[in-house]
């Protein structure tokens, strides 16, 4: 059974930027798909990006494409989401999943084993 702990929230201002991680244990992530979400209150959970186990197919909701960057380090067993250009409307809990497939689903019903989250908090 694998763990996913997300880290790397924060409060930041708007424009600036952080880094979140999520580091699995249990078993290797480098067969398996990885994605981040994220729930603002009062809202569903929702897409943000993906990347499949070669780490070369990523794929990104549009309101971040161009801010946000997803890779991963299948020897850490962590996957990292680089969030550049904050703006308020990013505040949520961001959370990590895991995909027991070979492509990059944004519904989060796809995905299997989903971390705690960790508070994002841009400023504005």
């Amino acid at each position: 059974q694998v763990q996913l702990v997300e880290s790397g929230g924060g409060l930041v201002q708007a424009g600036g930027s952080l880094r979140l991680a999520c580091a699995a244990s249990g078993r290797s992530i480098s067969i398996s798909t990885m994605g981040w979400f994220r729930q603002a209150p009062g809202k569903e959970r929702g897409f943000i990006a993906a990347t499949a186990r070669s780490g070369g197919d990523t794929s990104y909701a549009d309101s971040v494409k161009g801010r946000f960057t997803i890779s991963r380090d299948n020897a850490k067993n962590t996957v990292y989401l680089q969030m550049n250009r904050l703006e308020p409307e990013d505040t949520a809990v961001y959370y990590c999943a895991l995909a027991r497939v070979y492509y990059t689903p944004r519904l989060s019903g796809e995905y299997d084993t989903w971390g705690q989250g960790t508070q994002v908090t841009v400023s504005s």
